[in-house]
């Protein structure tokens, strides 16, 4: 139900709006969203900060468990090795397997460091090449433009 208000504006005040709603002025409305407004903000900045601490504990236990299983896949690569000496012993001296199986590991460990070695070359200068080839292309054709706007 609409009534003539006594706003000195005059204007029309609806009794489902609650009291005061026109007599507060624009100042302490915008007051008022300010207030909340950074009321709100704090409030999702505490949610964000809560949420990405449950995630870096979950990412640490993760971080954990891959070191743990560095650590027993390198048991295993041991265990794997002292079997080897061994099945290899069962055929000859026992020092001579041993030597053997390092000799094949130090040529696994020699190819996989020049294979590294070609890698880390092939990305060297760290430069992005394709980007620094299109800004050329860019300024080249930014170069076209301009003469040909002189003419």
């Amino acid at each position: 139900m609409a009534t003539q208000g006594s706003h000195p504006m005059g204007e029309v005040r609806h009794d489902s709006e609650g009291p005061n709603l026109d007599d507060r002025s624009i100042a302490v409305l915008v007051k008022q969203l300010s207030d909340q407004t950074t009321t709100l903000f704090r409030a999702e900045l505490d949610l964000a900060k809560a949420e990405l601490a449950v995630k870096g504990k979950r990412a640490g236990l993760g971080a954990g468990m891959f070191g743990g299983a560095g650590v027993f896949g390198a048991y295993a690569a041991g265990a794997l090795t002292a079997c080897l000496i061994l099945v290899l012993a069962a055929a000859m001296t026992a020092w001579l397997a041993a030597l053997i199986v390092a000799a094949v590991y130090g040529a696994i460990a020699g190819v996989l460091a020049l294979m590294g070695r070609t890698k880390v070359q092939q990305s060297v200068p760290p430069v992005p090449e394709q980007t620094v080839e299109s800004v050329k292309e860019d300024v080249e054709w930014t170069k076209q433009r301009a003469k040909e706007g002189r003419r």
